[in-house]
Parts: structure tokens; sequence; C-alpha cells
């Protein structure tokens, strides 16, 4: 067993190649080997959202608090609301965060394969975000 106190697990910024707008993350587990679990606490400040990106074992989210929206590659923005659960599949190219005007937190789930758990590409466009959900 391995017991990690919050203060141990310090909130940083999100990076500005894998975010737009302001983005907290608050790590919460990243398993050692076997193990591939990773997890993170992610606030989103009004506007703020993920680049585009995949995962390859997946991702799951969580949403706590606020308002989001979400993304598939190709695929309409939907409205994310607490209490929602998104299961993205491996491989699949999409985006996440909050919607214009609402913060929004959601935990983030995914599992790494060979260390890697994402896997980060362009950003999304305003035009892209301002889709209606």
């Amino acid at each position: 067993m391995k017991l990690t106190r919050v203060a141990d697990r310090p909130t940083r910024m999100g990076p500005a190649d894998a975010f737009a707008g302001t983005v907290w993350q608050e790590p919460i587990i990243e398993a050692p080997a076997p193990a591939r679990l990773r997890a993170t606490r992610v606030t989103f400040a009004p506007g703020a959202r993920t680049a585009w990106h995949t995962h390859p074992l997946g991702q799951t989210l969580y949403v706590l608090s606020g308002v989001g929206r979400f993304q598939t590659w190709g695929g309409p923005v939907t409205a994310l609301q607490p209490g929602d659960v998104v299961w993205i599949p491996p491989g699949e190219k999409h985006w996440h965060g909050a919607a214009p005007g609402q913060m929004m937190i959601h935990l983030a789930m995914q599992e790494a394969l060979d260390g890697v758990s994402v896997v980060w590409l362009e950003q999304v466009t305003d035009q892209e975000y301002a889709a209606s959900p």
C-alpha cells in the first residue's frame, strides 16, 4: 500500500501545447507497473479546453461540476453536465473542456501502454470550439 497525501500532489497548470485557456491539473494516481492506471482531476476555466488528442488504451471522463463540451473527430460538439460519464475508445481523436461562460471539472482516467497514456495533437480551433452543442 502507498498513501499519497494531498500536499504531495501539487496542482499544476496545464501546458500550453496541450490546452487552450486556463486549466489546472491535480494528479490523483500514476500507478507503478505492472498497473497502468492514470487519473487526474482537471479544472477548466470558462472556455478552456484540451487540444485534440488520443489515448492508446482509451479514456473515461467523469464530470464532477460545471458545464462542459466534448467532441470526437468528425462528430458533433456535445454538452456535458455533472454526473455524465464519457468513454472514449482507444485511438479515437477527441477534445473536451468547459463551455463558454462556465467552468467544468472532471476526472480523466486512462491507462498507459508502454508508459504512454496520451498523444497530443493540434489545437482545437475557435471555429471547432464554437460549434453549438
